[in-house]
């Protein structure tokens, strides 16, 4: 029956749930044997694949104009009318599966997921996870609607990053005092949204069995389960927060007071950390997106030949959706269409430097969509987010040796240099900030009644950036500050979805002290690792590429003093 589905993922976008079903009655029909288990699993991959591709068309779409009614539209229509129905059959398909017993190769993985994905099931869900998705798009309509008006032009806020580098400090300021108050202007519409998404999870916990009958739910229990956390607990993620604490935020510490001295400043200010503190002019490394493309073709090619060749296979197919225009949606992702088996990238590039480092992040994403989509099976090629960042993280650095323009990439000698440093000043900087963010979402999910309350949230994200942030002066920018958490869409869209972010870079920086000592095998490494999808538990899947998976303080200990080591030779050499 299946040989009836489209070959072309295009042709299904308009398929109604109707014309779906009964692909899944008969899959969930067929008798399932240790001979037959196989071609059914290449079946239920190939039906999947069809759901996944359009859903992700369709996001594309709605993210890349987000004032797009018909887009949105249409995506709507998908979460309501194709993803509830889809996601109980697809839960049948596990059932049946798990019942039979069998374990075919290189699911063992997979199966350890579908087994808790069984537990927490519940019909009465499905409705609140399109909720969900729904409000989280209207955060990303929210924030792609910001705009300001500078030097009589309106103007994106990702339009505002290169004012913020201006050599002129009032300009600094002033810009980033508009931009800041347009956020605020937000902030009633944003408090209500989040509070909608907080019912929706706290019920969400509660169907799943993980409340009482007084209203009170474990989330954070609920979502650790839904985010297949095998390998790691909430009290691994605080021990991870008190190394950041001991080890980075002195480090951390450490660039701000070189900052501060460098701008001859007697405070730094949150205008102050973007411009070059030598009076430098900014790093601008491409005029256009197409030079963007061009260029960072060239690095992937440089580092591995099949990795270019995935990137000029994206260029080709028009797979790359990277300046930053009015009504876009906020950040950079990069989401896979597995019919076709290729990634897309999307991102809103302003010619910055930053820029730079996001495409290579980002590529990594694409690079790993590319390696592990030969795997069979579809349950197969999506690990953890905490080893998908492993690979963008680590090709950010990868990529940084090719950066100069005598090894084909954007900058003169001493830019080049320039670029590498401030982006290893950015890993040190990370992990604290990613230490507010993560801490503010364990307390939010240990205090849900509290933070119900939007002004408890100001107050818990003031604490943990007091705590972490140490070294930038936010006095009388109060409202500013305890508002950090509305800027990131993390904590709206994607619960719980930050530490991995501080994990993988650590994991990165391991991958690349390995590329320092030999870099044919740790590429090797890098890629192998890559292929592996999920058919592997994460502390293999580090092992693989040559890292290991660590929250102890000595880890990070290594890690930073690797960095900063690196940060004091590329500050001699600009020097010379």
């Amino acid at each position: 029956m299946l040989s009836n589905l489209p070959t072309d993922p295009l042709d299904f976008m308009d398929w109604k749930w109707s014309e779906i079903e009964p692909f899944y009655v008969e899959l969930a029909a067929r008798p399932l044997t240790a001979g037959t288990v196989q071609g059914w699993l290449a079946d239920w991959t190939r039906l999947s694949e069809l759901i996944w591709e359009r859903r992700s068309r369709l996001h594309v779409a709605n993210t890349a104009d987000t004032s797009d009614k018909e887009a949105e539209q249409q995506f709507y229509a998908f979460l309501e009318e194709i993803v509830p129905p889809a996601q109980a059959a697809e839960q049948q398909l596990k059932e049946k599966l798990l019942a039979s017993g069998l374990e075919p190769e290189g699911m063992a993985v997979p199966l350890r997921k579908m087994r808790v994905e069984a537990e927490l099931f519940r019909q009465e869900n499905l409705p609140l996870l399109t909720a969900e998705q729904k409000l989280g798009s209207q955060y990303n309509k929210i924030a792609g609607a910001q705009t300001i008006t500078w030097e009589g032009q309106e103007r994106t806020l990702s339009q505002m990053r290169p004012v913020l580098q201006a050599d002129d400090r009032a300009t600094r300021e002033a810009a980033w005092r508009l931009m800041a108050q347009r956020q605020l202007d937000d902030r009633a519409s944003l408090n209500e949204l989040w509070q909608q998404l907080l019912a929706l999870r706290r019920q969400m916990a509660a169907n799943a069995g993980y409340g009482d009958s007084s209203g009170n739910c474990d989330y954070r229990a609920y979502r650790w389960s839904s985010l297949h956390r095998f390998d790691y607990t909430p009290a691994d993620c605080a021990e991870f927060h008190q190394a950041i604490e001991a080890v980075v935020v002195p480090a951390a510490t450490r660039i701000y007071a070189d900052r501060q001295r460098q701008l001859g400043v007697d405070k730094l200010r949150p205008w102050d950390l973007d411009v070059d503190p030598l009076g430098r002019p900014p790093l601008r490394p491409f005029a256009d997106p197409e030079q963007l493309e061009a260029i960072s073709e060239r690095i992937f090619q440089q580092v591995d030949p099949q990795l270019g060749h995935y990137f000029r296979l994206m260029r080709q197919e028009q797979l790359l959706d990277l300046p930053n225009r009015k009504g876009k949606g906020p950040g950079a992702y990069c989401t896979s269409f597995p019919v076709t088996k290729r990634p897309f990238i999307f991102m809103n590039a302003v010619g910055i430097g930053s820029d730079v480092r996001t495409l290579l992040h980002e590529a990594g994403h694409a690079f790993h969509s590319f390696e592990a989509s030969v795997l069979p099976y579809a349950m197969q090629r999506h690990p953890g987010a905490e080893f998908a960042e492993v690979a963008s993280f680590s090709m950010e650095l990868l990529g940084s040796p090719f950066l100069g323009r005598a090894e084909g990439g954007f900058y003169d000698p001493n830019d080049a240099l320039r670029h590498r440093l401030e982006h290893l000043e950015e890993i040190i900087l990370f992990w604290p900030y990613m230490a507010v963010v993560d801490g503010f979402q364990h307390w939010v999910y240990t205090n849900i009644d509290a933070a119900a309350d939007p002004a408890s949230c100001d107050a818990a994200w003031r604490d943990l950036w007091q705590r972490f942030m140490v070294g930038i002066d936010w006095s009388d920018l109060e409202e500013e500050m305890v508002t950090g958490w509305h800027r990131k869409l993390h904590i709206f869209r994607y619960p719980f979805y930050y530490v991995e972010y501080g994990l993988a870079r650590l994991g990165a920086v391991l991958v690349w002290q390995q590329a320092l000592k030999e870099w044919a095998t740790a590429v090797r490494q890098y890629r192998q690792a890559l292929a592996l999808g999920s058919t592997v538990p994460l502390p293999e899947l580090y092992r693989a590429a040559g890292a290991r998976f660590a929250f102890d303080q000595e880890t990070v200990a290594a890690a930073v003093s690797l960095v900063e080591e690196t940060m004091q030779q590329l500050i001699s050499d600009l020097k010379e």
